[in-house]
Formats: C-alpha cells, sequence, structure tokens
C-alpha cells in the first residue's frame, strides 16, 4: 500500500488560526490523493509548522521526515515553497536516497523537473525583492527635497500602489476572463490561493481583494 506523510506550512500564526492557508493546502492534497495516487493509499502522518518559508529549521517538517524515511513513505506537500523557499536546502532533500518527494500541484514532476521550478521561483522572488528596492530607490530620489516622517509615509504607499498596479497588471490574464464568464468575487479569490497565486504583499485572496484589483485592471 501507498503511504504519504504530509506536511503543510503556514507563515504566520493568523493564518494558522484562520485555517485559510491550511485549508488551500489541504485541498491541493485531496485532489492528489484523490487523482493521482496508486490506490489503495494511506496517510500516516500529518504535520504542520507556523514558520517563515525562509527558515529551514522547522520542528515538524523535521518529524515529517523522519516518519516519511523511517517508513518508506514519500513527503506529500501542496507546493514547493511550503516544503522551503531556498533552493540549496529542496536540492538537499531531493539527495537523500531515504526519501522521495511528492508535490500535490505538480503530481506528475520528477526531481529534475522540480529542482527546475525551484531555481526558477528563487530568481523570481530574489528579482522581486531587487524591483521592490528599485522602487523605493525611485521614490525616494522623487521626494528628496520633501524630507519629513510624513513624506517618507507617501512615498512607501507610492511604492505600494505602484506594486499593487504591477500585480493587478500581470494577473489580468486569470482574473478578467473569469469574472467576463460570471464566477464570483469569492470563487476567483479562492482559486488564486489553492493556485498559490499570491497578492501584492504576499498574502492570501479575499473578495474584497479580487475587486480591488479588477478596478486597478480597469483604470489602467
Amino acid at each position: 500500500m501507498k503511504q504519504y506523510v504530509v506536511y503543510k506550512r503556514v507563515s504566520t500564526a493568523a493564518q494558522g488560526r484562520s485555517g485559510l492557508g491550511v485549508e488551500a493546502q489541504q485541498r491541493d492534497i485531496d485532489l492528489f490523493l484523490s487523482n493521482f495516487s496508486d490506490a489503495p493509499y494511506e496517510v500516516i502522518g500529518d504535520f504542520i509548522d507556523v514558520q517563515s518559508g525562509n527558515d529551514d529549521e522547522r520542528p515538524e517538517l523535521s518529524k515529517a521526515i523522519d516518519l516519511a524515511k523511517k517508513a518508506g513513505a514519500e513527503l506529500l506537500v501542496s507546493k514547493l515553497d511550503r516544503l522551503s523557499r531556498r533552493v540549496s536546502y529542496i536540492a538537499a532533500l531531493m539527495e537523500e536516497k531515504k526519501l522521495v518527494l511528492r508535490v500535490a500541484s505538480m503530481p506528475t514532476a520528477d526531481s529534475f523537473q522540480l529542482h527546475i521550478y525551484a531555481a526558477l521561483a528563487e530568481q523570481e522572488r530574489n528579482f522581486i525583492s531587487l524591483r521592490t528596492k528599485a522602487a523605493l530607490a525611485e521614490a525616494k530620489a522623487r521626494g528628496q527635497a520633501l524630507g519629513g516622517m510624513r513624506d517618507k509615509t507617501m512615498r512607501r504607499n507610492e511604492v505600494v500602489r505602484e506594486n499593487a498596479e504591477r500585480r493587478a497588471r500581470s494577473i489580468a490574464g486569470i482574473i478578467v476572463p473569469l469574472r467576463e464568464v460570471g464566477t464570483s468575487l469569492r470563487k476567483i479569490a479562492a482559486e488564486l490561493n489553492s493556485a498559490g497565486v499570491q497578492t501584492a504583499q504576499g498574502g492570501v485572496w479575499s473578495a474584497t481583494q479580487v475587486q480591488r484589483t479588477l478596478l486597478r485592471i480597469a483604470r489602467s
């Protein structure tokens, strides 16, 4: 019988209490088990950490890995970034001979494909960080003569707005067609969360945020 050890991670205590992040990950895992897993199967462990993906010292992840190795089970996560945001850490795990990694949202991906995806995702995060720093520097340059705490707040708000508008344009091709065929705002938010698409501030989507994004797209 195929055996799995499930691991989930949320970044904040608020996400953990609300269940939003956990529920989205569990949906991905359930879809994988129902549609792609060998049958019969058994989930022999379920572990959750409330920590940043940049922190590789996570007690529940260590327990999940130990159990998977001991039982010869596959370590199942919803998305690769739930395991870690560091490609070096993911690569090290995939090199462990006694550990088999399975990603629910990429059910047919092999180790090589997962490694490539992790590397590309890390590059994207690094680029976003550089872009944000550049936008802050530009905003600071535009407001140099003003000075003061109020102007710092204005510059910060301007950067947030620019990032939100840039983010809105980048996902217009996803949410606009859904809205045009009558999909509810709440359903669109659920689809974005399930697919692992984050808001401009790196959080989860709500119906209100989808509506604001659609308005930004309309104004652009």
